[in-house]
């Protein structure tokens, strides 16, 4: 499974927003239906999604984050989508693992589902949801709900949330999952960015949510190896290959002692390294 880096939010309904997408190289561009797009202008925004996704020309996967089943557009938007050449639908407000069997009754085998749990009831069935099976495939960390709900108070290294950060990654890890991390909302802040960025890098996560082009890169760079990390990733393979290693569970490496699940680390983090290139 690939895994974005960079999970790019943009209104369906703004098609200068489309288009300019097609150019951008985030990994993945997702229209969306819900929180980006006025009640009345929700149904002319699930046909200028269909046309895109129809029309395709994106440099990375395209995604559609649909509104909540059992809001009265959810429905609707699964139905449009139904047969298109789709990666992923992104499903608000998963507060429950049967609204994972619902998205999978209604979506194409070959779509991957992307749960946000974004609610306290959400938290609190956090690991029924992430075993939930079926087309998940990630969890994300709506933040911005998630914060409203929970009436936390403003903090810039996101103190009220880190439990949940680290326990949406947790649930993530033990289903085989990919953790995406929340949107940034400062558009003119890059030392901010960069800095939560690091932050859902430094707690686990695989990628994060962006809500404008500008944050692309910093997301790629926060997420993707370093040089020095592939290199020590690439020793590692390589000692445990020589012949010397045979049948061993620990090893020495440049003066560290490793074992076989560090080697399972090492050969996860250059194979997604050689999936971004």
């Amino acid at each position: 499974m690939d895994i974005p880096r960079s999970l790019l939010f943009l209104p369906a309904s703004n098609p200068r927003a489309i288009e300019k997408a097609r150019g951008l190289d985030c990994d993945l561009a997702v229209l969306d239906l819900e929180d980006a797009v006025a009640p009345e202008m929700k149904a002319g925004a699930r046909a200028a999604a269909v046309a895109a996704v129809q029309a395709g020309g994106f440099r990375g996967s395209v995604g559609v984050r649909v509104n909540a089943l059992g809001t009265e557009w959810g429905e609707a938007d699964l139905e449009a989508l139904a047969g298109l050449p789709l990666d992923w639908i992104v499903a608000p407000k998963i507060e429950e693992p049967g609204l994972i069997d619902a998205y999978d009754a209604r979506m194409d085998e070959s779509v991957r589902l992307c749960a946000m749990i974004e609610t306290p009831r959400a938290l609190l069935d956090l690991s029924h949801i992430a075993g939930a099976g079926g087309p998940l495939r990630a969890l994300m960390l709506g933040v911005n709900d998630l914060a409203a709900t929970l009436g936390t108070g403003a903090s810039k290294d996101r103190e009220p949330l880190k439990p949940w950060l680290a326990a949406t990654v947790a649930a993530a890890r033990a289903n085989g999952l990919a953790a995406i991390d929340g949107v940034f909302n400062g558009l003119t802040d890059p030392y901010g960015l960069a800095a939560e960025c690091a932050q859902g890098r430094l707690y686990g996560f695989d990628g994060k949510s962006l809500i404008h082009p500008n944050q692309i890169e910093a997301a790629h760079e926060a997420f993707s190896p370093t040089p020095d990390e592939l290199a020590q990733a690439q020793a590692i393979v390589d000692a445990f290959a020589a012949p010397e290693a045979d049948g061993s569970g620990a090893i020495r490496v440049a003066g560290a002692m490793v074992e076989r699940l560090h080697l399972a680390r090492a050969q996860a983090l250059l194979a997604r390294a050689a999936a971004s290139r």
